[in-house]
């Protein structure tokens, strides 16, 4: 194992239960004068945004929102987004919502002063330092679930409309310069969505502490993470309005984010084309995949979760782990199959194709091939 590493970690973190009303200052602080609300078109007219607005208008912030976003943003979304942000002569964004919003506010933010397509800028070798960093638009980050994590992270995921392929599009300079982790924000989330961003953060605790690089303060935070998720999530779910709850899993979901800079695996690699072709929900894609990859990777991961799992109050080590994410799942209304997702077996090959390219590949722990892919979506169809 090399012990090497090129490291970053979060930016100014706001956290706290009412703290959405700091918006001005974390504005101020971010010398932004003239923000777009960049939300996705389900939040857009909900109380909890309308509020928001009320903040941003009342600071004399103007109320200037962007909503033309779809469950898996894409290039079209994105060239709205862009359009609006120019049109408006803004001067920052304020990314607000899901992953989808926080994902497409990040994109506005930065490919409104770029002049190559967005697909240039994808995260490949070094490719991010063909973009004009002094043109990309200062961002804050208001996280409205609890799951991608995308407040704390230096990338994006954009689906290819023409394609239906996501890609990862990453800049440092995408990093938020200030996030606002205000739990009230998430207590009115339906339960599937709970369910489902909830899985999201543990997916990443998860690939992240399996992931062979080195990298152990990822590791230490994945496994703190894992412990979050296990205890706070199930009572988030029974009862939305208990605000630790919420509060924990806020907090697991950006420390799912931080940790999978360790690297992420076969677990997303399945996902983001799913969600690309099927355009399912991303958490709940990652939680049916889950128990299929945990199996795939057993023989090199199970000595790690033996001693991780006392601390996670599972016994039984790493099988015991194994046996307790499906459980886990079922207690959450999650679907045991794929194929309850709307995926097909015709649409396996293509998977697998978009599968063996995904980034998320090089963090598996067992070397990923289209032959195991197969076996893997088959698995979990």
């Amino acid at each position: 194992m090399s012990l090497t590493g090129n490291w970053s970690y979060p930016t100014t973190m706001k956290f706290g239960a009412g703290r959405i009303k700091e918006l001005p200052a974390a504005c101020a602080q971010a010398g932004i004068k003239r923000p777009l609300l960049v939300t996705d078109k389900g939040l857009a007219n909900l109380p909890v945004t309308q509020a928001t607005l009320d903040i941003m208008e009342a600071a004399d912030l103007g109320r200037a929102i962007f909503s033309e976003v779809d469950p898996n943003p894409n290039e079209i979304n994105l060239a709205a987004g862009v359009a609006a942000y120019k049109a408006g002569d803004h001067d920052g964004v304020i990314a607000f919502g899901g992953g989808s919003g926080l994902d497409l506010g990040k994109m506005v933010a930065f490919m409104a002063g770029q002049t190559r397509p967005v697909w240039d800028y994808e995260d490949v070798g070094d490719w991010w330092t063909r973009a004009n960093s002094d043109a990309i638009a200062p961002i804050i980050a208001v996280p409205t679930t609890a799951g991608t994590g995308s407040e704390v992270g230096r990338a994006s995921v954009i689906t290819n409309s023409v394609t239906h392929v996501k890609k990862i599009i990453f800049h440092p300079k995408v990093l938020p310069a200030v996030v606002i982790c205000d739990p009230e924000l998430t207590v009115g989330m339906p339960k599937f969505i709970t369910a489902g961003t909830g899985l999201d953060a543990f997916a990443h605790c998860v690939e992240a502490f399996s992931s062979p690089h080195y990298h152990p303060m990822s590791q230490g935070i994945a496994l703190e993470g894992m412990r979050l998720v296990i205890n706070y999530l199930p009572r988030a779910y029974s009862d939305g309005t208990d605000i630790e709850a919420r509060a924990q899993m806020m907090s697991a979901a950006a420390m799912g984010a931080t940790a999978f800079q360790k690297g992420l695996g076969a677990i997303h690699a399945m996902s983001h084309p799913i969600g690309a072709v099927f355009n399912t929900h991303h958490g709940t894609t990652n939680a049916v995949c889950m128990p299929a990859v945990l199996d795939l990777n057993a023989d090199v991961i199970a000595e790690r979760f033996d001693r991780a799992t006392g601390y996670l109050g599972i016994s039984g080590g790493f099988d015991g782990f194994r046996s307790f994410v499906q459980e886990f799942n079922d207690s959450l209304g999650i679907p045991r199959h794929l194929s309850d997702l709307g995926v097909t077996a015709e649409a396996i090959p293509d998977l697998v194709a978009g599968a063996i390219t995904d980034p998320s590949c090089g963090g598996n722990p067992v070397t990923l091939t289209e032959e195991n892919l197969t076996a893997l979506f088959h698995a979990a169809l």
